[in-house]
């Protein structure tokens, strides 16, 4: 997400993996995340299709839009959502409650510490990890055009006038 603060937001997110022990890529996106001299550790990119990185990651980290959501659930992965505004707090805690990843960390709240923390438990959780492969599996096995498609069709019958002889 776009907005002020990139500089602070990427030293967050630079200290929370490292103390979280855990190597990240760091997509720049409309972001505006700029860091300067990265770690080995961490590789930054401007953007990547999440379709193709996400399933390469053990957890992912987002601002929690409904699109960047699914995706990290299609690829079956522990999500850590950091919202900023409109849906994304609704989708942080669909992702809490149904245990696919910790409590989401509003950005105006965000600390080193505290993503460190939340990136631990969506990586070291093993029950979170289980949930999050067991939904992937169930939303991959969807036919999710022909359900919309067979639900227009329903309440189109449903609606149309009946015919006059």
């Amino acid at each position: 997400m776009g907005g002020r603060g990139a500089p602070r937001r990427t030293e967050v997110v630079l200290d929370a993996l490292a103390q979280a022990g855990q190597r990240g890529v760091l997509a720049r996106g409309w972001g505006g995340l700029a860091p300067g001299a990265l770690p080995d550790t961490v590789f930054a990119l401007d953007e990547a299709p999440h379709d193709w990185l996400f399933p390469h990651m053990v957890a992912v980290v987002h601002h929690g839009g409904a699109g960047t959501t699914a995706a990290g659930l299609r690829a079956g992965k522990p999500t850590v959502i950091c919202p900023v505004v409109g849906d994304q707090p609704f989708w942080g805690r669909v992702i809490a409650e149904r245990g696919l990843g910790p409590q989401p960390i509003p950005q105006r709240k965000l600390t080193a510490d505290r993503l460190a923390a939340a990136i631990r438990t969506a990586v070291d959780d093993p029950a979170m990890g289980r949930r999050a492969a067991a939904l992937a599996a169930q939303i991959r096995a969807e036919d999710a055009v022909r359900t919309a498609v067979a639900l227009l069709e329903r309440e189109l019958a449903r609606h149309r006038a009946p015919q006059l002889a």
